[in-house]
């Protein structure tokens, strides 16, 4: 058992169980270079787990893996499992994000009454060449692609579970470099923890007893079907303005680097 910290197991990271660890082993990922490795967990991560609203942030990278999707905090748990299962040293950088950046997920009738900042957070991972920021994970690419077609004439936006100043090509694949797609939408920084549990010790969402009954019963599964209609497509607009003043997402024209 190491003793390195960034590297070790916990009751949410539990890549010691049986089903992370048959799909390391059925993947072949251990063998690769740290590179690729880190590449081919972070790609399986961003596409084969798609974007979608677990019952609590907190749960399990077993449980993620089991639900087959995940939203930034639940996705980065299994992103911090997996890494961790073949040997890549990772942690957990905490943040507040904007609800505007998650309107037309979130229904309509609900957004008023949505906290005005959610709990966010990326994965940093050391490589060869320092640290670097994996965020560009949490939208899988059928998602990220409709909402690319449905706002073509945009490069920043803010909404749909995105925040980016470079829409038709956001930094999302991983080639050594930083990766992110909601960055622009943060509000406060919480800093580092070497473990998700340290990170949702010291921070939770704060929706109150009763919201939070109705977000998991009731709110994640809109939410849910929601994303599914804009993975097919199916974009909804928004009535009245964002809470930037706009009547849609923030949108320029423009290119980007």
């Amino acid at each position: 058992m190491t003793n390195d910290i960034l590297l070790k197991p916990t009751r949410i990271l539990d890549f010691n169980g049986s089903t992370i660890r048959d799909l390391v082993d059925a993947r072949g990922w251990r063998d690769l270079p740290q590179g690729d490795r880190i590449g081919a967990v972070y790609d399986f991560v961003r596409n084969e787990i798609l974007f979608g609203y677990n019952r609590s942030d907190s749960i399990s990278a077993s449980k993620v893996l089991a639900d087959g999707y995940g939203q930034c905090n639940t996705k980065g748990t299994l992103l911090m499992a997996l890494l961790r299962s073949v040997g890549v040293r990772c942690r957990i950088h905490g943040f507040t994000i904007h609800k505007a950046l998650q309107r037309g997920v979130v229904p309509e009738l609900l957004y008023p009454i949505a906290p005005d900042e959610i709990l966010h957070s990326w994965i940093e991972v050391d490589t060869a060449r320092g640290w670097k920021n994996l965020e560009g994970f949490i939208l899988d690419q059928g998602f990220l692609g409709s909402l690319q077609a449905r706002f073509a004439d945009t490069e920043s936006l803010c909404g749909y579970g995105v925040g980016t100043e470079c829409l038709s090509a956001p930094p999302v694949q991983w080639n050594g470099n930083d990766t992110y797609i909601q960055k622009s939408g943060i509000v406060a920084d919480l800093g580092t923890f070497d473990s998700p549990d340290r990170f949702y010790e010291a921070h939770k969402q704060n929706f109150g007893p009763m919201r939070g009954v109705l977000y998991r019963q009731v709110v994640r599964n809109w939410m849910n079907v929601r994303v599914q209609a804009i993975r097919k497509g199916r974009v909804p607009t928004f009535r009245g303005k964002t809470d930037h003043g706009h009547d849609r997402p923030q949108a320029a024209k423009g290119s980007c680097s």
